[in-house]
């Protein structure tokens, strides 16, 4: 059975997220940016089913989603939620899971983690 992700996420860690960004070729100026933001995740997940919403100052990111889904490649792998991502950049992806009350993130371009970013729960009340 695949681990419960429901819950509202706060960022406690985030390492090489620059180094991620400067990889799929963002301009400096953004990467600066984007490096001091400290998102929160605010995950609804029944079933195959998942709304993940990235949370910044700046704006709100909405992500829906079936697990599996076709189109980018995201699956189970024991309670690890994958993503591999077709696009400019190939096999871009993430993967996340739960250890504790903390979500993990990892980044990957090529399939290499880039960057990894650490979340604990604030807490855990959603369903889809």
């Amino acid at each position: 059975m695949p681990a419960d992700y429901n819950g509202v996420w706060k960022m406690i860690l985030n390492e090489n997220f620059e180094e991620y960004l400067k990889a799929l070729d963002v301009n400096v100026a953004v990467r600066k940016i984007a490096t001091l933001l400290k998102p929160d995740k605010d995950i609804a997940h029944n079933g195959n089913h998942f709304i993940i919403k990235t949370i910044s100052a700046f704006r709100i990111i909405t992500c829906h989603f079936l697990c599996p889904r076709l189109q980018t490649t995201i699956s189970w792998d024991d309670d690890k939620l994958v993503c591999v991502q077709r696009g400019e950049k190939q096999n871009r992806g993430w993967t996340h899971w739960i250890d504790g009350d903390e979500l993990h993130l990892v980044r990957a371009l090529h399939l290499h983690p880039i960057c990894m970013r650490y979340v604990a729960c604030m807490q855990n009340t959603y369903s889809v």
